[in-house]
């Protein structure tokens, strides 16, 4: 899962649904337009601090930037034990 598109699609999600544009969330949270354009692209990778304050500024909790939206890529199936399923590799003798 690329992070950093999972939050930029929530970030343009949210600003969508509160009817905002990108110029007035740039008001709002201080940052440039600019910048807000390619965190939602996915090109920007924000702090933890601006998550926080781009939270804010869209009146959402944090978390609701980083919560998976079911875009992402599907979770490839794992064994028992955590082992991802695949060929198993063959030792030294050839078996």
């Amino acid at each position: 899962m690329d992070m950093r598109r999972l939050v930029g699609r929530n970030v343009r999600r949210i600003r969508l649904e509160k009817g905002l544009t990108q110029e007035v969330f740039a008001e709002r949270s201080g940052f440039s337009q600019q910048y807000l354009s390619s965190l939602e692209r996915g090109t920007r990778n924000p702090t933890v601090v601006t998550l926080f304050e781009l939270a804010s500024a869209l009146g959402v909790s944090h978390v609701a930037l980083v919560k998976p939206d079911g875009e992402g890529e599907p979770a490839r199936p794992m064994r028992r034990g955590g082992v991802r399923k695949g060929p198993i590799p063959r030792g030294s003798d050839g078996r």
